[in-house]
């Protein structure tokens, strides 16, 4: 018996499928258009949501995405490589939200509440983006690929948090207790621990946590009151 037919008959795809794929691959390894691209993320983000990265497979995204299932081998070759594409764009969009709040904020009161702000919106708003990364940072344990690519992403935050607040002690708005990679590391480090816990537990009482948190971090950012 032909796999995938009942009948004994292994089913070949049909030539408008074939000859769509075709198209799309014949152009040479390029990146997805941006609304395509966009299609793709999406529709992964979503089925991580609603299966969590071991369930969601590309036969899901692809259907889901409107296009082919080979158009998403081609480009991101596996899975994996797929949900570092997601993380990254969560990343950029919460960044670029995170750094206008940054850029806008005169005090370290004003600093500590756009990111105790960020945070809080996250967590009750898009539970989802923490739970992406805490998947596939369990995934790339086991893949050596998957964790340079992990590796990178956090490397990228680190650096942009550090810019900013390098930029906030150029204008003295900040006076920070170590460097600004250390205070960017562990401003961080606390927003993805209690992200974990809230996201493990939705039923705690995170306000002492946050109060504490709010403490240490104005602490690192040279708050003298």
């Amino acid at each position: 018996m032909g796999p995938g037919n009942a009948g004994g008959t292994a089913r070949l795809p049909s030539v408008e499928a074939s000859t769509q794929v075709a198209s799309e691959l014949g152009q040479g390894r390029r990146r997805l258009d941006g609304e395509k691209a966009q299609r793709i993320v999406s529709a992964m983000r979503a089925s991580v949501g609603l299966r969590g990265a071991a369930g969601s497979t590309f036969d899901h995204v692809a259907q889901e995405a409107g296009v082919s299932r080979g158009l998403l081998h081609y480009y991101f070759g596996s899975k994996e490589r797929l949900l570092v594409e997601v993380v990254r764009h969560d990343c950029d969009i919460r960044m670029d939200a995170l750094e206008e709040g940054m850029s806008a904020a005169g005090s370290v009161d004003a600093i500590v509440a756009v990111l105790v702000q960020h945070l809080e919106d996250l967590v009750e708003h898009d539970p989802g983006a923490y739970a992406l990364v805490f998947e596939l940072f369990s995934a790339s344990r086991h893949n050596e690929e998957l964790r340079e690519e992990m590796a990178e992403l956090y490397r990228k935050v680190r650096d942009q948090v550090a810019a900013a607040l390098r930029a906030k002690q150029d204008d003295g708005v900040v006076s920070l207790r170590g460097d600004a990679d250390g205070v960017a590391s562990v401003l961080l480090a606390m927003g993805d621990g209690v992200a974990l816990q809230l996201l493990s537990d939705p039923a705690w009482d995170a306000s002492e946590a946050f109060r504490a948190g709010i403490l240490t971090a104005r602490f690192l950012l040279g708050d003298s009151g």
